[in-house]
């Protein structure tokens, strides 16, 4: 039950911040003020440096089960490539799995452990595929390739796959995925873009309390 559960909470929160940084400390940092402003699931990429530690410190001080609201956020990898990349992950903490690309073998650890996983898809034909293998929700990656129509092109032949675009979303297109039937965004660097260039990461708080603005705006 606990992955149904989480599917579900992902789909609700509708907003996943995907960070990268140069040190565990700085994703930590930037994923308090992420959580801070709003976006309850994080996702921390395989591409910083000792990542595993962010994970297992988020994991320690956020809890997806906790009664307080402002202790609550599900904490997942990015960019797994391989089976082995996601179980340590796991066992770090991290709640969920996300890969740019579909590993069969991949998803079958996931499955194992019922652990939900968003592998990256491009084609028809791989969105199928992680269907089959027991995917829940398909990462489209990279979004930025695509427009919202992609979507609907998508949702033709496959009503039943439940979307999420990860790069090229911003604010200004955000309601434009979500309107075209998107489960829910990934946001990456312009979440945090800002704040690294000034070294004030209270502007990710904003930046996340803006994207969770636009995202209940346009789910109504």
């Amino acid at each position: 039950m606990k992955k149904l559960k989480l599917v579900q909470q992902i789909s609700n929160e509708g907003v996943v911040a995907v960070l990268r940084g140069e040190t565990p400390e700085e994703v930590v940092e930037m994923a308090d003020q992420a959580i801070a402003g709003g976006i309850k699931v994080i996702e921390v990429t395989m591409t910083v440096p000792f990542a595993l530690r962010a994970i297992e410190e988020l994991a320690k001080r956020y809890s997806s089960t906790t009664q307080d609201a402002s202790k609550y956020a599900i904490i997942g990898v990015g960019t797994a490539l391989d089976p082995e990349t996601a179980r340590a992950a796991i066992l770090s903490g991290a709640e969920f799995v996300v890969g740019p690309s579909l590993n069969p073998n991949t998803v079958a650890l996931c499955n194992r452990y019922r652990v939900p996983v968003m592998p990256g898809c491009m084609t028809i034909q791989e969105i199928q595929t992680a269907l089959e293998l027991g995917v829940d929700i398909v990462k489209l990656f990279p979004g930025n390739l695509y427009s919202p129509a992609m979507i609907k092109a998508i949702k033709g032949p496959l009503p039943q796959a439940n979307i999420m675009p990860t790069g090229g979303v911003s604010l200004s297109n955000l309601g434009e995925w979500i309107s075209a039937g998107a489960v829910a965004v990934g946001i990456g660097s312009d979440l945090t873009s800002e704040a690294v260039k000034t070294g004030d990461y209270s502007l990710v708080a904003k930046r996340a309390a803006q994207y969770i603005e636009a995202y209940q705006a346009a789910k109504k």
